[in-house]
C-alpha cells in the first residue's frame, strides 16, 4: 500500500478503508463506485486517486493490506506451542472480533473476493488467492495435535469441518453485531457462546 496513504492520520485512514471495504463487499468489484467511496469516506475524489492509482490498484491494494493486517495478527497473538485445535480456533476467534470491530466490513470484503470474476482483477486475485490459502490459512492448522481424536476418526475431515463450524459462528456475530457500537457489546457473551459450541464440537470428535 502506498506510502502517502500509510502516513495519514489513523481515524482519516481508516475512514477510507472502511468507505473502500463496504463499497466493495455490498457492490463487487465491478459494481462499486469511487464517488460512493470518497463521499463516504469524506474525502475527494482527487485525494483517492493520490493515494491510489485507479479502482484496480485500491482493490488489490485492499486485499493485499487486510490480508497482510490478519496474517500479522495470527502470527503475533496465537500461540504455535498450543497444538489443540479448539485453543487455536478460540484464539482466532478473538482476533477476528477484534478486527471486526475495527472494521466492520472486512470479512464481508475478505469472503467476496473469493467469488470475484471481474475480468480486469481476475489473474492478480487468482495468485493471491491460491497463495493465501495454500501457504497461509491451511498451514495455521497444519500441525495441530491429533491424539485427543477419537480413534476412527479421519483427523483432516474433523479439522474441515470445524473449522467451517467455526467460521460459520463467526459469520453469525458479525451479522448479530453489525452497526452496534463496541461498548454495546458483551464480548465475554461473545466468547462464552463459542466455548458452548466447541463443547458439543469436542464431544463429537474428541475421545
Amino acid at each position: 500500500m502506498d506510502s502517502k496513504f500509510l502516513n495519514l492520520e489513523q481515524e482519516k485512514r481508516d475512514r477510507i478503508l472502511n468507505a473502500a471495504l463496504a463499497e466493495f463487499a455490498q457492490r463487487g468489484y465491478k459494481q462499486a463506485s469511487t464517488n460512493q467511496i470518497v463521499k463516504d469516506a469524506g474525502i475527494s475524489k482527487g485525494a483517492l486517486f493520490h493515494y491510489f492509482k485507479n479502482k484496480k490498484d485500491l482493490y488489490l491494494s485492499l486485499y493485499d493490506h487486510f490480508i497482510d493486517l490478519f496474517l500479522t495478527q495470527m502470527q503475533e497473538q496465537l500461540d504455535w506451542t498450543e497444538k489443540d485445535i479448539f485453543i487455536r480456533n478460540r484464539k482466532l476467534a478473538s482476533i477476528k472480533i477484534e478486527l471486526f470491530h475495527r472494521y466492520p466490513e472486512i470479512f464481508n470484503f475478505l469472503n467476496s473476493v473469493l467469488t470475484e470474476d471481474a475480468r480486469e482483477i481476475q489473474k492478480a486475485l487468482q495468485v493471491r488467492r491460491e497463495t493465501f490459502l495454500s501457504q497461509n490459512y491451511k498451514e495455521m492448522m497444519a500441525d495441530i495435535d491429533p491424539s485427543p481424536f477419537r480413534e476412527g476418526v479421519d483427523v483432516d475431515k474433523a479439522v474441515d469441518v470445524i473449522t467451517w463450524s467455526l467460521e460459520g459462528f463467526s459469520y453469525r456475530q458479525q451479522a448479530k453485531v453489525k452497526g452496534r457500537k463496541l461498548d454495546e457489546i458483551d464480548l465475554e457473551e461473545v466468547l462464552d457462546e463459542l466455548d458452548d459450541y466447541i463443547e458439543v464440537l469436542k464431544q463429537s470428535f474428541y475421545q
